[in-house]
């Protein structure tokens, strides 16, 4: 039985939920509904379903069995807590929330409704993804060293005043990192475990009228002992692919977006050559490099069946809420340890 999908915020995000929902196995998108009435309207007729002028409208309809949180990041919990008192499955757009307590308190509310949680960080489902995470489960890289996460982006002033959440932080949570980075600092936890402790810096050196960095720099130790970088800007024209390092003394492998630029390890096995030939040209899109509407929505699709197959075999999401809560663990400490200018410990 096919699932029905309420978006909850009608942004530039939510369209492409609308159509990860479209075209995800055991999902359809079932209505909407904004604060602004007039934006779920405009949605509901481009995507041809239900608008709602009310959250609480939507979570009463029985139509609707799970919802998709596309709000301002700082703009998450309310949507949340109320989804799981109704009893609704929740995706929630990255971040989970903009601090760790108000991650812990969704986790909460739906843990003691019995709704699953799921949190929207697609890059995990690539399928280099996968590989570079199978190759440190299986110990290729040897004893790892270092994880390095570089996201120099660009965005303009104009994409700031474009919207009064933007570059706050109540409601965007941070900036380059909270906003921009966070799928790779998530990527960057997946393959190398928790973070023990955190040494940064952060600026605001180009934009105005903002509240948040533009500019951030971060050393990390992890708990396996390596050491790593995370580098993030909205500084860096005209913006570059995302990239993630893993260095061991066995192996090492560079993702850059969706392709896997180096794929070497000193114990080769017949696939590596194939990986190698294959996994380069596999990003579509600028990644939202530059623009944040340039990003395809097939990871989004992946997280969607994610969820319903969950739902419908009521398993953890591959993405639940306490993985989603980690990175956002991360960066509150990278902006602790830029606040006091003291290392922190996780």
């Amino acid at each position: 039985m096919s699932i029905g999908f309420g978006v909850i915020g009608c942004g530039m995000i939510a369209g492409f939920h609308a159509k990860a929902i479209a075209d995800a196995k055991g999902a359809h998108l079932a209505g909407c509904t904004d604060r602004n009435v007039d934006r779920a309207k405009s949605f509901a007729a481009e995507n041809q379903c239900p608008a709602y002028d009310t959250l609480e409208a939507m979570l009463a309809d029985p139509a609707i069995g799970a919802v998709s949180i596309c709000s301002p990041s700082g703009a998450h919990l309310d949507p949340g807590l109320e989804a799981a008192a109704a009893g609704k499955h929740i995706l929630v757009e990255k971040p989970l929330e903009v601090t760790t307590a108000k991650c812990d308190q969704i986790i909460a509310a739906c843990e003691k409704s019995g709704v699953k949680l799921a949190t929207t960080f697609q890059s995990r489902f690539h399928e280099s993804s996968m590989l570079i995470k199978k190759a440190v489960d299986a110990g290729r890289f040897g004893k790892i060293t270092m994880g390095d996460a570089y996201v120099k982006w660009y965005r303009s002033q104009e994409y700031y005043d474009s919207g009064a959440w933007r570059g706050t932080w109540a409601l965007d949570g941070g900036g380059a990192l909270m906003n921009q980075a966070i799928h790779s600092v998530d990527l960057l936890v997946w393959l190398m475990g928790p973070v023990t402790h955190i040494s940064a810096m952060t600026d605001t050196l180009t934009h105005e009228r903002i509240e948040v960095e533009d500019v951030a720099v971060a050393t990390l130790r992890f708990a396996n002992g390596a050491l790593g970088v995370i580098e993030a800007t909205t500084t860096a024209f005209p913006g570059a692919l995302k990239r993630i390092e893993i260095c061991g003394s066995e192996g090492t492998a560079v993702l850059q977006e969706e392709d896997i630029h180096t794929w070497q390890f000193a114990n080769e096995t017949p696939e590596d050559e194939r990986i190698r030939k294959e996994m380069t040209g596999k990003t579509e899109s600028g990644g939202g490099a530059a623009d944040p509407s340039a990003i395809g929505h097939h990871g989004h699709t992946l997280l969607f069946e994610d969820l319903v197959n969950a739902i419908n075999n009521d398993t953890s999401p591959s993405i639940d809420g306490h993985e989603g809560r980690r990175s956002v663990e991360v960066i509150e400490g990278i902006y602790e340890s830029a606040k006091s200018g003291k290392i922190i410990t996780l």
